[in-house]
């Protein structure tokens, strides 16, 4: 996870460089362009006085040369008036179909440029011209390069950053896939001893009491074995009453629950609600939930199982009256290692966000959380399609 952020990091630092360069040279670029292009239309406007007041027998080579080239930045003439008097490098086409196209044109080269003035000395005296230039399209593009440099560097972050994402996704499935297995492996050779230490038992008498403790605390680590084999391989999802599985998960954790923790399942709007699950990481979940609200309840509270079925999924919220979750880590508390306890790796809500999220299709969250009064998670399942 350093390590992701470390390169989230400074990959947004070579883009902030890139933009920021790239903003003032573009910028610096765009001003020199700009310089060129005004004494290009100034050398285009002494071209057009040249030609009008030249003898006949005067050379017009050179500013005819220059009226000429001059191809690429637009130019509206106009009198002392503003009155329009003529254009250049505009298009003929819209001048002609689009009423006062000259006018709003003249008035946005106004707006960017300040426009070039010529006193032309007639037989009526001086009079005024004025001529109103635009940005040449090459101009324009400078100006909008950064804008799409800055699109296409966001762009190339966005993808380097989801392709960490989804690299450490992989590595994180296969760390919990790897856990898993090796953890039921290793699981599996010392329960498959105690099996045959507790035929022993048996056979020799006179044990019956200790012998049956010793195969519930077997069938625990069996479930447990069973649960990290699960975790490790995709899950075979079979229909199942959830409402069972509750109240089996309920009883269990009561038994083992201080007497001064009430437990409360609430069905509501439905007596039994089938849902496509794998049993034994269900009721994973709904322990690790259980003793969540157990440790927060220090000793005493109130728990409260509440099903509630919809046409298309089935909520299943768990209440408890605990010490609460402060609101910035209701996120937190389902990342791996995370943990407020003192004991714990802190892998539990994330192995259950990872089987409801992953294997059920559902989601897990904390729907709501005060300090001192409680915590409630929700648990949202699809239901099959036929029992919708």
């Amino acid at each position: 996870m350093r390590q992701y952020l470390n390169l989230r990091t400074l990959f947004s630092l070579i883009a902030i460089a890139i933009v920021t360069i790239t903003i003032f040279y573009s910028d610096y670029l765009a001003r020199k362009i700009e310089k060129e292009e005004r004494q290009k239309v100034q050398a285009w406007v002494e071209a057009g006085r040249f030609l009008v007041n030249a003898a006949a027998e005067t050379d017009l080579s050179l500013p005819l040369l220059i009226l000429n080239e001059q191809t690429a930045i637009p130019i509206i003439e106009t009198d002392e008036k503003d009155s329009i008097i003529n254009y250049v490098n505009l298009d003929s086409n819209d001048v002609k179909s689009n009423t006062g196209y000259l006018e709003r044109k003249r008035k946005e080269f106004q707006k960017n440029n300040v426009p070039i003035i010529l006193e032309v000395s007639g037989i009526n005296g001086k009079t005024i011209n004025k001529y109103y230039y635009g940005n040449s399209l090459l101009l324009q593009e400078i100006r909008y390069y950064p804008l799409i440099q800055l699109f296409i560097v966001a762009l190339f972050i966005l993808i380097t950053l989801l392709s960490l994402h989804v690299s450490n996704r992989s590595t994180q499935n296969q760390l919990w896939v790897g856990m898993s297995k090796e953890t039921a492996h290793q699981l599996g050779t010392p329960v498959s001893s105690l099996q045959g230490w507790v035929e022993v038992l048996k056979e020799s008498g006179g044990n019956s009491d200790i012998v049956a403790e010793i195969e519930k605390d077997i069938e625990r680590l069996k479930l447990v074995s069973d649960r990290f084999g699960k975790i490790g391989s995709k899950p075979q999802l079979i229909e199942v009453d959830v409402m069972d599985a509750l109240e089996h998960m309920v009883e269990y954790m009561r038994r083992r629950a201080p007497e001064r923790v009430k437990f409360e399942f609430e069905r509501v709007t439905v007596p039994s609600l089938m849902l496509l699950l794998s049993p034994q990481l269900f009721e994973w979940v709904i322990e690790n939930l259980l003793r969540n609200a157990l440790d927060s309840m220090e000793g005493s509270g109130r728990i409260v199982i509440r099903v509630r079925a919809e046409s298309s999924r089935a909520l299943i919220d768990v209440i408890d009256s605990g010490k609460g979750i402060p609101r910035l880590g209701w996120d937190k508390i389902f990342r791996p290692g995370y943990s407020t306890k003192k004991r714990g790796w802190g892998l539990g809500l994330s192995l259950s966000k990872r089987i409801i999220e992953q294997y059920h299709k559902g989601e897990i969250f904390v729907r709501n959380s005060e300090p001192g009064k409680g915590t409630t998670f929700r648990i949202i399942l699809p239901r099959p399609k036929e029992n919708g």
